[in-house]
């Protein structure tokens, strides 16, 4: 990888002169990080849509906000810390909320951070696109095989899956979402998940039936082991997307 070419310390050598106890030597510049985590960010693969995301501008307050919000970007600027001085972990996170609440907010705003502060390689997937490319790789006719598609998700030192349970929950579907959790539980690998659906058991409850539960999504033996993989966050507020467009006056 070609380093920074106008950089004033190194010249685009990568190695800068440094001086130590009066010993000169030489050491890595600083721009190879920065070119390094450039490249990093767009491997990531994050959406358009969440690009401006960071834990810095993510938004406590607003219209019928919790705690819980507050307590979910701590937590994430926990996780970074954390990972930054013992490395991986294997435990991720599992942010659940409505939607609008900002869980994909956060899950960006940590891979961002661990990326330009650790170089982290790190990679965002959307589990319905996900799937929806694996299936078409069935097609007799593409250039991807299901391993090519796979394996990036797999091997990633930091996954996000986002929407997790968002696809009908056939065999099929649930197969899938054990193949990839069990490998990376497995392999030790940090993985942070987002979904929509509530994080309660399936079947009857003292009130009432719940059908569209995390568990009932994914099944309740991947459920059990997202507890052994993940820290689930709780995140309880208003649609922020819901509030923008409310907010804005034609």
């Amino acid at each position: 990888m070609a380093s920074n070419e106008s950089c004033p310390k190194c010249q685009g050598t990568g190695w800068q002169q440094v001086e130590r106890d009066g010993r000169s030597g030489v050491a890595r510049c600083e721009c190879t990080r920065a070119s390094r985590a450039s490249r990093l960010l767009e491997e990531a693969r994050i959406p358009e849509r969440y690009v401006h995301c960071e834990l810095d501008n993510f938004e406590v307050l607003r219209p019928h906000t919790t705690a819980s919000l507050e307590t979910a970007k701590l937590l994430a600027e926990k996780f970074c810390e954390e990972y930054q001085m013992t490395g991986a972990l294997g435990l991720g996170l599992l942010f659940v909320g409505k939607p609008g609440v900002g869980k994909t907010h956060l899950a960006v705003g940590i891979i961002k951070r661990l990326i330009r502060e650790r170089s982290a390689a790190c990679l965002f997937r959307t589990f319905p696109e996900l799937l929806k490319e694996i299936q078409n790789s069935y097609n007799p006719i593409s250039k991807a095989s299901e391993l090519s598609l796979l394996a990036p998700v797999l091997e990633a030192e930091i996954l996000v899956l986002d929407e997790l349970g968002a696809q009908n929950p056939s065999s099929w579907v649930r197969d899938t979402v054990g193949y990839i959790l069990n490998y990376r539980y497995n392999e030790n690998k940090v993985t942070i998940l987002t979904t929509n659906f509530p994080d309660e058991p399936s079947g009857k409850t003292a009130r009432k039936v719940i059908s569209d539960s995390l568990t009932e999504r994914i099944g309740d033996r991947m459920r059990s082991r997202l507890y052994e993989m993940c820290k689930t966050v709780n995140m309880v507020g208003s649609d922020f997307r819901q509030n923008m467009n409310a907010n804005y006056h034609f």
